[in-house]
């Protein structure tokens, strides 16, 4: 309980004074927070009271709330206050108790903090802060905490990051969570003078200004005589000495947890009696293979020390299996740049090259049949990641000898798929038979098989990979006919009926599989939370069920309807039957949405979660910088904040370089919500003489069976470019304008250092992904999200200022 020392005012007192000094009438709830906010700051101000009182609201014993202009208070360390413990003298605060009509003193009034951090919220520490009454957050939050009298959260849970990963239902008895211990931080040397009493020295008065003096008009009674006017200013004085020591005082406290602006979509704090301890602190061999070693070596460098998801990895996944003992099951979780590509290709990679004599005869079997037989398979949402991903596993087993595929890829042999003539064709119709009605159907049965040890690519790709393909035309054909419309398809077939030439039912031509799923030993789904998202799930499940029943433990497809309709409660999880895949199962993500965290601990309670003490957090060298919009136009805002990044690098140019040569500029990567957005400040861009690429998901550049679309941004292992004009933004593109599409698990160069948030993000899931595309592996980076400061939509911007704020800590 907080004891306040001051006026009571009500609603309708605050309403009638906004008419007085010519506001418009409140037409609505938020019309009337906002006039009540003015109204009590004219007042204050026109009393003389607006720099030492505050503007609070309270509950009286009886129950019922008031607005109260505080002038003491008895705990200002209990309520976040900065108000004085003494009263004021009566002299201070009489024009203020004429004002408001009151004849006698000021009263104490009891308020309790719960009550107050009920009313107000998440973040109510500062909302109670000396700008309560200016704030559009407070009112925002306000607004939107009686639009939810149920309590239940606005977002649904696949945009909702999970408060935390412990294992819940079945999961608690069966599954695991593993927390990496965090890095001991920095701590400076003790100062000479640390407890030294400075020199105390008398604070002299603030002129005021003239602003000041002209909005704030004195109201004196005529009475007043020097010793009131000297004891007024002695008050002042004392009253600022207190808030001094106090602000010393609580400098030299140990921090306080601060309340959390997310606490309604997950939990900033991770258990610290679940960290896993004896990680190992470099790569080695053993347990590395030497070959892998070398390889790794020769990628990140001799000096180069684990992570801490790698160094959780090194101890958990290398484990040699055992005959009779289950499959793997893990869950790495860790923030974006953090090397879990790395966490899972190195216990998988050498897995399959300790095994590789033991399935060779497998392999052999079942190769005559289909051309693909993997032994292990990489999923992940899009086709630009895993070209890259491939194209990182092959770095690291070029010593070893594996055989990666990427399926996204233009794997095209370099031989002929068959050495058939005419001649020979002509022979085999003749052998057939000219009068019979037999098919003659070409087979790839001659094509020779193509060993593979591991297979990267999407879960669609892989699918038409083992089933044929064309196997979903017909479901895409329905789906197109439900799209144009059920009117125009009937209104198609009466005139068809008219003529009397009925079309006859479309036949689908379905080709010939070319993998086999048998020999599968290792799944890894990367970016868990996209491919198990509502877009992705179905094809991901029904492609594991596919491998379980080719390996001869079938495994029942759950529909996408039965999984929407499980609700989060451990009442139901014991009526679940959990699923159990008969191989290797790994799942990794930088964000774990409360969808995913539901769905792996009713279906997989066994599963082990490995997670990093900085999970739904920027890296710590990514830099965070809020800029506004002038009000103009947005596209010219976007373009000179570009060129400010690139009069940076020729500021630091001209102070570093040691010789003549080209500016080297950064490149920049911005995203946009829309794919309209992207095409139009593309299109801004190039008018004003920066080249860039656009890249949405119907672009033309993606049907190339490459990466090349993104050359100069993505992180490769070829040469530098050098000569004319590579570092001249108006010849070689030097900005990258993509959606959602390129936010997902892609390493970008290191010259990237800056990425842009144009648009508002949709939830902070898409903004840690967006943000992590820089500052990756220890880098430097920034990321630069643009709102509004003043005006119309400011309320909400603030609100994002909070919530970045909270996951870059």
């Amino acid at each position: 309980m907080v004891k306040y020392y001051g006026y009571l005012v009500s609603d309708s007192w605050l309403h009638q004074r906004a008419l007085d000094v010519g506001y418009p009438p409140a037409k609505t709830p938020q019309d009337s927070r906002d006039t009540i906010s003015l109204a009590s700051r004219d007042v204050m101000a026109a009393t003389g009271v607006l720099s030492y009182a505050r503007f609070r609201r309270i509950k009286t014993p009886k129950g019922k709330y008031f607005w109260c202009i505080a002038l003491a208070c008895d705990d200002p360390f209990a309520a976040g206050e900065r108000l004085s413990t003494h009263a004021p003298p009566e002299a201070s605060y009489k024009a203020l108790k004429e004002a408001l009509g009151k004849d006698g003193p000021p009263h104490c009034h009891m308020a309790s903090l719960l009550a107050l951090r009920q009313l107000l919220g998440p973040g109510s520490s500062e909302i109670t802060s000396s700008q309560f009454h200016t704030s559009s957050v407070v009112l925002a939050q306000l607004r939107r905490k009686s639009k939810k009298p149920n309590g239940k959260p606005s977002s649904p849970s696949r945009t909702r990051l999970a408060k935390s990963l412990q294992p819940t239902g079945k999961a608690k008895r069966l599954g695991k969570l593993e927390i990496a211990p965090a890095r001991p931080e920095f701590k400076r040397d003790v100062v000479p003078h640390e407890g030294l009493a400075p020199q105390q020295r008398e604070s002299p008065l603030r002129r005021k200004t003239t602003s000041e003096s002209r909005s704030i008009p004195q109201r004196r009674a005529p009475n007043d005589d020097a010793d009131a006017e000297t004891q007024i200013k002695n008050w002042a004085i004392k009253a600022h000495s207190e808030r001094v020591d106090r602000r010393k005082a609580v400098a030299r406290q140990p921090p306080m947890a601060q309340a959390n602006p997310l606490e309604e979509e997950f939990d900033l704090s991770a258990p610290a009696a679940s960290s896993s301890k004896d990680l190992p602190t470099r790569f080695s061999s053993p347990p590395l293979l030497p070959g892998l070693l070398q390889s790794l070596q020769e990628t990140l460098g001799k000096e180069a020390k684990p992570t801490a998801i790698q160094a959780s990895s090194i101890k958990h996944l290398f484990k040699e299996h055992v005959e009779g003992e289950k499959y793997k099951q893990f869950l790495l979780a860790s923030e974006t740049g953090s090397g879990k590509s790395i966490a899972y290709l190195l216990p998988v990679l050498q897995d399959l090259k300790r095994t590789e004599h033991e399935q060779s005869n497998a392999v052999a079997h079942h190769s005559s049949r289909k051309p693909l037989n993997p032994r292990a398979l990489v999923l992940a949402p899009t086709h630009e990641l895993t070209r890259q991903l491939a194209s990182f596993a092959k770095s690291l087993s070029h010593v070893i000898k594996l055989r990666v595929m990427c399926a996204s890829k233009a794997n095209t042999p370099s031989t002929a798929r068959s050495s058939g003539t005419a001649s020979k064709m002509k022979e085999k119709f003749e052998e057939a038979g000219v009068a019979s009605d037999a098919e003659f159907v070409i087979s790839k049965s001659s094509r020779g098989s193509r060993p593979v040890d591991l297979l990267v690519g999407t879960p669609m790709k892989l699918l038409e990979m083992e089933r044929g393909r064309g196997w979903n035309w017909e479901e895409r054909a329905r789906e197109r006919a439900m799209r144009i419309g059920k009117a125009k398809s009937e209104e198609h077939e009466d005139m068809k009926e008219e003529d009397g030439t009925k079309e006859p039912p479309r036949e689908f031509w379905v080709d010939e599989p070319e993998m086999g799923l048998e020999n599968v030993q290792w799944v890894v789904v990367d970016e868990a939370d996209v491919l198990f998202d509502p877009d992705f799930q179905e094809s991901t499940r029904m492609l594991l069920a596919d491998i379980a029943t080719a390996r001869g433990s079938p495994v029942p497809v759950i529909p996408s309807s039965a999984l929407s309709s499980i609700p989060d409660s451990e009442a139901t999880t014991t009526t679940i039957q959990s699923i159990s895949y008969p191989f290797n199962f790994l799942l990794t993500s930088a964000t774990i949405p409360t969808s995913l965290a539901t769905y792996l601990s009713n279906y997989h309670p066994s599963l082990t979660r490995l997670a990093s003490p900085r999970l739904h957090h920027l890296p710590p060298t990514l830099r965070t910088e809020h800029t506004s919009w002038t009000g103009g136009n947005k596209n010219a805002d976007i373009e000179r904040r570009i060129r400010r990044v690139w009069a940076e690098d020729a500021l630091v140019h001209s102070k570093t370089a040691t010789g003549p040569g080209p500016i080297k500029l950064s490149k920049l990567l911005v995203f946009c919500n829309k794919r309209s957005k992207v095409e139009q400040l593309a299109a801004f861009l190039d008018g004003h003489g920066i080249k860039c690429v656009a890249l949405t998901g119907g672009a033309e550049a993606r049907k190339r069976g490459s990466n090349h679309h993104l050359d100069g941004f993505l992180k490769t292992g070829g040469p530098v470019l050098t000569g004319p004009g590579v570092y001249d933004p108006a010849q070689v593109p030097h900005v990258l304008i993509t959606t959602s599409l390129l936010s997902r698990g892609l390493d970008f160069s290191p010259m990237i250092k800056h990425v842009f948030i144009v648009d508002e993000p949709r939830n902070m899931i898409d903004f840690l992904h967006r943000a992590g595309r820089a500052g990756r592996a220890g880098e430097a980076g920034k990321v630069v999200v643009f709102g509004r400061a003043k005006g119309r939509g400011s309320g909400r911007t603030e609100e994002v200022k909070q919530r970045v704020r909270a996951v870059a800590g």
